[in-house]
């Protein structure tokens, strides 16, 4: 980290009143989870997308049931 940035970021309240150590914990946890939360919707697009809907070739799937008389 270069010592501008440090600066920077050592004069901010928060560093100040909870220190460095704390607020890095913090934002390296954070950066992680939405590195996770990006891999798993990445995951959901690869398998789901395609631009096919999910009830596209099911349509006649209503027309095999046996469905009750009411």
């Amino acid at each position: 980290m270069d010592e501008a940035l440090l600066r920077r970021f050592d004069a901010d309240e928060e560093v100040k009143k909870e220190g460095r150590s704390a607020v890095f914990r913090r934002a390296i946890a954070d950066y992680l989870k939405r590195r996770r939360t990006a891999a798993v919707t990445a995951g959901y697009r690869r398998a789901y997308g395609g631009g096919q809907a999910l009830d596209e070739g099911f349509e006649t799937w209503a027309d095999e049931g046996v469905w009750p008389e009411e």
